[in-house]
């Protein structure tokens, strides 16, 4: 069974900065064959994606909401996927979720971001 173990979160003012981790677990999961992407929910709203890695870290896309503040990357080694977040704003208190492209794998209990105005 693949698990997701999402950490990093917490408050921070407008304008500062995050870095959030998510390490993958499981006897036969072959993270390096997997694109990776970060996901949020806010309260009230759905799931939406924020940015995703190809398999060897060279290719990355964001939404445009984040494009220019947050950057993805990726330690096969550690089978772990990173988000940097910087000049984070209110709008993007969420719960943080990583997981594969396509939302295959079970997902983790995410981590919280808070930013304070």
């Amino acid at each position: 069974q693949v698990q997701l173990v999402e950490s990093g979160g917490g408050l921070v003012q407008a304008g500062g900065s995050l870095r959030l981790s998510c390490a993958a677990s499981g006897r036969t999961f072959s993270f390096s064959l997997y694109y990776m992407g970060w996901f949020r929910q806010a309260p009230g709203k759905e799931r939406e994606f924020v940015a995703r890695i190809n398999r060897n870290g060279g290719s990355t896309y964001y939404a445009d909401s984040v494009k220019g503040r947050f950057t993805i990357s990726r330690d096969n080694a550690k089978n772990t996927v990173y988000l940097q977040m910087n000049s984070l704003k209110p709008g993007d208190t969420a719960v943080y979720y990583c997981n594969d492209r396509y939302g295959q794998i079970p997902w983790g209990q995410g981590t919280q971001v808070t930013v304070s105005p």
